[in-house]
């Protein structure tokens, strides 16, 4: 079969000839002949594959040779669609392969019919702009085949309109539904477990998992071989979805979605009808309470909070009510049947979460946003219970990014979803970068906890902005320091295009950075990965500081607590093995192809003055480096070191 691989992916094999602009890798060929042992030997592989490895296209053709049913699930749903509608056809039909493939996204990108029903018969309660929205929707639910929102540009993603007619676990009825036979979700899981390839993403694979969708049957025990990528965002995932949340939001869909079934199959019972603005209210005044609290806090903080106490009082006995007039009413019809379901689900989990904690097993922890308000209870240990799911299905496990290895060592990774004894293998990028590449650590920086840093870094990268001609990433570990260095920045008026994270989504921020050719992008963690932006638009990357998580946030706090209370060092077992796989991601910026030149600079000293720095320095590119600001500035004439 390996000779099968090379005659594929080989310098005059198939793709060479079939597919434009392919060029052959020896890390790429070498890594599909150990995707495919371990596929055909139903085993599991842990796989590094660096920036240009080609590492797509190195497990669609052993996944596509094999045979076998094959799941890819990738980190987010725009890799989803850039794998389905770019690579895996590009490959199947080089290989003229016959292999059916099917993309499934999760129930929130599909138009529930229902839903928009019931949202149309309430239109007397909507703003104009969103009946106008509403409208667009119900004109084009008319006209789509498969449902996903995502045809519908004409709206934005975060439009409001799009929670009032998709679905979720909660208030999906399930085969109870009457729009259950032209469902859209209902018909791409039947064309996913028809096929023999199907592309999802990572809260898709952990929602099968975690048998929060088991609405519409498993989708997992059905494949032969499971291939993930961008596996270094698994274990963040993961730890949401084996956690619990209960949030305003889906406190106040319940009294939403109770008005409209009430107005649908009772109609008689006006007490019932002031229970329910009772219960949305609750839901309200619980995120008010918390007005004025930081975006993330730990459950102990509230502890001694009246106020706060009392609104989940509050709210637990307005949920009691709406429960007690629901049972009342049971079997009057399908939809308030299931409110009566979601309230008592409701009512659980708040009990659940305000149960005193099982030390080191759970942390607690509360999420503001600017309208609702997130209570959940996230594991502080994932590794037993992934594990134990993995082992349960049996099959042939391939993860792979170009970010699982501090070093030469995969233990981290392996650590954090129990994985220590598969097998594991690292190519690096075939990228010339000693030639390519730059990495430039300026000396005499203050220490990042200095008040003038930001201001330190910006002497440092305006010089460097003006030779590079702009096409520059300024990349920030907080918005703070985003917001200082963008004033900064303005003032220097350096007469190049701007753009600043929130100001408009990503997506349109990554377009008109390319557009203009000579723009400067400042960004946070968003902009750290999953960017690919290649060629002369990028030619420059400033990173402020080394990207360690924030120690206020309350999951890393119990995490770094559990080790230090096992023993262990939390700091040099977990925090810097977690900023080193970050900071490789922000370095994987600057160069994406092989015509690609650039200079990284690094400006936090602690990378070269700190014992644990050379845990970074080996996680890196084997970029040339200097400390001459003059060799960086010059590097932009010469192309060279």
């Amino acid at each position: 079969m390996f000779s099968e691989v090379d005659d594929i992916l080989g310098p005059d094999g198939l793709l060479a000839r079939e597919v434009e602009g392919f060029a052959h890798r020896p890390q790429q060929t070498q890594m599909a002949e150990a995707v495919m042992q371990a596929i055909e030997r139903q085993q599991s592989l842990i796989v590094e594959a660096g920036t240009g490895t080609g590492k797509t296209f190195a497990y669609l053709v052993p996944a596509l040779l094999s045979g076998a049913r094959v799941i890819i699930s990738t980190g987010t749903r725009n890799l989803q669609d850039q794998l389905f509608l770019r690579d895996l056809p590009r490959v199947r039909d080089a290989m003229a392969s016959s292999a059916r493939v099917a993309l499934l996204k999760g129930r929130a990108n599909y138009l529930c019919l229902h839903r928009l029903e019931l949202a149309l018969q309430d239109a007397r309660g909507h703003r104009r702009d969103i009946l106008r929205a509403l409208l667009k929707v119900r004109d084009w639910s008319h006209a789509t085949e498969r449902g996903d929102i995502a045809e519908l540009s004409e709206l934005s993603e975060d439009s409001p309109v799009w929670p009032m007619v998709t679905s979720t676990t909660d208030n999906c009825l399930g085969q109870d539904c009457p729009s259950w036979n032209d469902c859209h979700l209902v018909e791409a899981r039947r064309r996913a477990q028809e096929a023999d390839l199907v592309v999802i993403n990572h809260h898709l694979l952990c929602a099968d998992f975690a048998l929060k969708d088991t609405g519409f049957g498993e989708l997992l025990p059905g494949a032969d071989v499971f291939i993930i990528d961008e596996a270094h965002q698994l274990p963040d995932v993961a730890s949401n979805f084996f956690g619990s949340t209960l949030s305003t939001r889906q406190v106040v869909e319940l009294a939403q979605d109770s008005r409209a079934e009430y107005h649908r199959e009772a109609g008689d019972l006006p007490r019932l009808l002031d229970q329910i603005e009772h219960l949305e209210k609750a839901g309200k005044d619980l995120r008010l309470a918390f007005e004025g609290r930081p975006g993330r806090g730990a459950w102990q903080e509230i502890a001694d909070d009246e106020a706060i106490q009392a609104a989940l009082d509050t709210l637990a006995r307005q949920l009691e009510t709406l429960h007690g007039m629901l049972e009342a009413v049971e079997g009057r019809g399908k939809g308030l049947d299931s409110c009566l379901e979601r309230c008592a689900a409701q009512q659980a989990l708040l009990a659940s979460l305000r149960e005193p904690e099982s030390p080191r097993q759970v942390v607690r922890w509360f999420e503001v946003f600017g309208h609702s308000l997130r209570l959940n209870s996230t594991p502080i240990d994932i590794a037993d219970v992934f594990s134990g799911h993995w082992r349960q299905h049996g099959s042939s496990w391939i993860f792979t990014s170009a970010t699982l290895a501090v070093g030469d060592s995969f233990a981290h990774f392996q650590q954090q979803l129990g994985l220590q004894d598969v097998p594991t293998g690292k190519w690096d990028s075939p990228f010339d970068y000693q030639r390519q590449a730059l990495w430039y650590v300026p000396r005499n920086m203050p220490p990042p906890s200095d008040r003038g840093y930001v201001q330190a870094v910006m002497r440092e990268a305006i010089p460097l902005v003006r030779a590079s001609g702009g096409r520059a990433f300024l990349l920030f570990t907080s918005y703070r320091a985003l917001n200082e260095a963008a004033d900064l920045l303005e003032a220097a008026d350096l007469g190049y295009p701007m753009l600043v994270q929130g100001e408009m989504p990503k997506a349109e921020l990554l377009r008109r950075f390319v557009e203009h050719g000579n723009a400067v992008l400042l960004g946070t963690s968003s902009f750290w990965e999953g960017v690919d932006v290649r060629g002369e638009a990028l030619s420059l990357v400033v990173i402020d500081k080394l990207p360690f998580a924030s120690p206020g946030d309350p999951v890393l706090q119990a995490r770094l607590d559990a080790i230090r209370a096992g023993g262990g060092n939390p700091f040099m077992e977990y925090q810097v093995p977690q900023a080193a796989i970050a900071l490789k991601q922000g370095a994987g910026r600057l160069i994406r192809d092989v015509s690609d030149r650039g200079v990284l600079v690094m400006c936090d000293p602690r990378m070269l003055k700190k014992s644990y720095g050379h845990t970074f320095l080996a996680a890196m590119p084997d970029f040339a480096r200097t400390r001459d600001p003059e060799v960086a500035r010059a590097f932009f004439v010469s192309g060279s070191v």
